[in-house]
């Protein structure tokens, strides 16, 4: 059963910036379209950014401009820069497949972040 484990979470101020990291456990992991999400206290799990299996990004329009995803196929590794950091950003992030061009995996832990003063 594949795998996903994000990290690089934390307490960060208004305008500052972060770095998320996920990690699957697949040697397939060139091959799959792979997105992040997060779910917002009180909130449903919405749909961040996704990257297709060539590296061209997508993302929802409150993160374009300040978020940046991108991936490292050689390291079965997928991650997320985020700039410009604000408090509506606040979050658990998870990372899985896009769903549109394969399956979900299971759901890992998410890596929190929080944006505040």
């Amino acid at each position: 059963q594949v795998q996903v484990v994000e990290s690089g979470g934390g307490l960060v101020q208004p305008g500052g910036s972060l770095r998320l990291s996920c990690a699957v456990s697949t040697a397939s992991f060139r091959f799959i379209a792979m997105a992040w999400y997060r779910q917002g206290p009180g909130k449903q799990r919405d749909l961040v950014a996704s990257i297709t299996r060539g590296g061209s990004g997508n993302y929802t329009d409150s993160v374009k401009g300040r978020f940046t995803i991108s991936r490292d196929n050689a390291k079965n590794t997928m991650y997320l820069q985020m700039n410009n950091l604000k408090p509506d950003d606040t979050a658990v992030y998870y990372c899985n497949t896009d769903k549109i061009t394969g399956p979900l995996f299971s759901w890992g832990q998410g890596t929190q972040v929080t944006v505040s003063s």
